[in-house]
């Protein structure tokens, strides 16, 4: 039988724009309205600049809110707008915060939601503002009980507290009674199916299942454990992979047949394994023609899907997305697979915490990066309900954060941001992008290959320069066995890298100096590295 492998059984504050004028909606205003034109039946303003109305803000104020559908300067279109006859003011639509966070007691511990430069679960130390920003998406949206996410996986635990009223409930269906009540093929089907055992449970026996629900979905503010990133939506429990964390082909598609068939609107894949398969291809072509968007998890083999494709998440199929993996100071994950042309997106994937049966857990894999950007398509369905898989998956990358640690690594060399995905705005340069500096050539290189058991450092200077980077033309170690570490002036560890990074950018060292040391153990030596250019400011 074709096994697909459980991925995660292979475990390997917002940064606030330069911008002195008080937050707002980005391209919303409210046009208070002289009363005759309040009044006025069918007053109509979206003939004019392309401004849509959104609603009336009140009766008592006489405001409609308005949507801008082109970017532009909000000066340029509150002059405009004020020079209408018919309109008294215009106002930014202004954003007022209540400047608190969920109480849910590990709140702190979800440094992918909020990271202000805390320790992880497990002791690392973090870097402010590498997160999904998701503080300030929940000023917006917390979720939409609309909105339903099949999460398809080892099952989803209902009786977990922090996911209990957030379960997707067959309301056709009546449960324990042995009857197909819907008519849809399946009997007792109440909270979603257990394709692996052929019945109407599908609850968790393993926890991998419980926990990528509980980044996704579990319930916000409610005094316990986590806070997902949507903290209101229905999660459908499909399972097909066992306790043991392994499935078939054939259960593969008939989750992804009845996610379809129920009208999931979010399908959520943390797993992946066996060869190219035209019956999933087509199962997945299925739910995108239904209008759903696939996530799924780019996989844990620190390997280039670009070379050696993971499935499901490289299928060309135009809702898929593919979830790359990033720890809590912007790199990409050490375990992650990665992909230029193929995998679209990085989300937080390291030391994770999140619900499983009996209690919380800190976990770490692409598929605990997946529900991060599951999560924050709820947000976006839940805000513009309509948009289709496709439409959620153009966002989604358009909004990108852009992230050094990705960069070449992803299509958007980014993480999923939840504000920008709701607020449809462009996040800002990545203030640490090497390439948009200066450069100077530079040839520092190992032998090719390199020698066993080495242990080789090399200093790198740009004098006068606040920080500094190099560019590898070619870099091949083996991957997690030779490694090369970067270090400032004053011998602090800033990043390092192994595996395969050819065309990729070194982490950013603070200052005019780099010291570049690379060590190998007493086996397998790939080409080494070879650097063409040095970038600073």
């Amino acid at each position: 039988m074709n096994k697909l492998a459980l991925g995660a059984i292979l475990l390997g504050a917002s940064i606030a724009s330069a911008n002195s004028q008080p937050e707002a909606v980005p391209g919303e205003y409210v046009v208070k309205l002289k009363d005759s034109a309040f009044e006025q039946e069918g007053f109509q303003l979206q003939n004019q600049l392309g401004i849509q109305i959104v609603r009336k803000v009140s009766a008592q104020s006489k405001a409609i809110l308005v949507r801008d559908s082109v970017v532009r300067k909000a000066e340029n279109v509150i002059s405009a707008l004020s020079a209408n006859s018919a309109v008294e003011y215009v106002e930014p639509n202004y954003v007022y915060r209540a400047n608190v966070v969920p109480n849910d007691t590990d709140f702190s511990k979800l440094w992918g939601m909020v990271n202000e430069g805390q320790v992880d679960p497990k002791g690392r130390q973090g870097v402010a503002g590498v997160d999904i920003d998701a503080d300030r998406a929940w000023d917006i949206h917390t979720g939409s009980r609309d909105v339903i996410v099949a999460v398809i996986d080892t099952g989803v635990d209902p009786t977990i507290p922090d996911l209990a009223n957030n379960m997707w409930v067959n309301e056709g269906e009546i449960a324990g009674n042995g009857v197909d009540d819907d008519g849809n093929g399946f009997v007792d089907d109440v909270h979603g199916y257990d394709f692996a055992n052929k019945d109407g449970d599908p609850t968790d026996d393993h926890g991998h299942g419980s926990h990528v629900a509980g980044t996704i979905g579990a319930e916000g503010n409610n005094g316990l454990g986590v806070a997902g990133v949507a903290w209101n939506v229905r999660i459908m429990g499909i399972k097909f992979l066992t306790a043991q964390g392994s499935g078939s082909l054939a259960d593969a598609v008939s989750s992804i047949d009845y996610a379809t068939q129920m009208g999931a609107h979010i399908q959520s894949n943390s797993w992946g394994g066996g060869g190219f398969s035209q019956t999933l291809k087509d199962a997945i072509e299925r739910s995108n023609q239904a209008g759903a968007l696939f996530v799924a998890a780019a996989g844990n083999d620190r390997s280039n899907n670009d070379s050696r494709p993971s499935y499901p998440a490289t299928y060309d199929v135009a809702n898929v997305v593919s979830v790359a993996a990033m720890n809590n100071s912007g790199e990409l994950a050490t375990f992650s697979n990665y992909g230029k042309t193929t995998v679209h997106i990085g989300a937080p994937g390291r030391n994770i915490q999140s619900t499983i049966p009996g209690g919380y857990a800190a976990w770490s894999g692409t598929s605990m990066a997946t529900p991060h950007v599951s999560g924050v398509a709820a947000l976006v369905l839940s805000n513009e309900p309509g948009l289709t898989g496709v439409q959620m998956k153009e966002r989604l990358l358009a909004t990108a954060r852009p992230m050094a640690g990705v960069r070449g690594k992803t299509i958007t060399g980014g993480m999923v941001n939840a504000y920008h995905a709701i607020t449809n705005t462009l996040p800002p340069a990545d203030p640490n992008d090497p390439s948009r500096w200066d450069s100077v050539a530079r040839s520092v290189e190992t032998a090719h290959p390199y020698a066993d058991n080495m242990d080789k450092s090399w200093t790198i200077k740009v004098d006068g320069a606040s920080k500094i980077a190099v560019h590898f033309a070619r870099f091949e170690t083996e991957n997690n066995y030779d490694k090369v570490f970067f270090h400032d002036a004053s011998g602090n560890l800033v990043g390092q890298m192994t595996g395969s990074n050819d065309g990729s950018f070194s982490p950013v060292v603070d200052g005019d100096t780099m010291v570049i040391r690379m060590t190998s153990d007493g086996s397998v030596n790939r080409y080494g590295f070879s650097i063409d250019k040095v970038h600073y400011k």
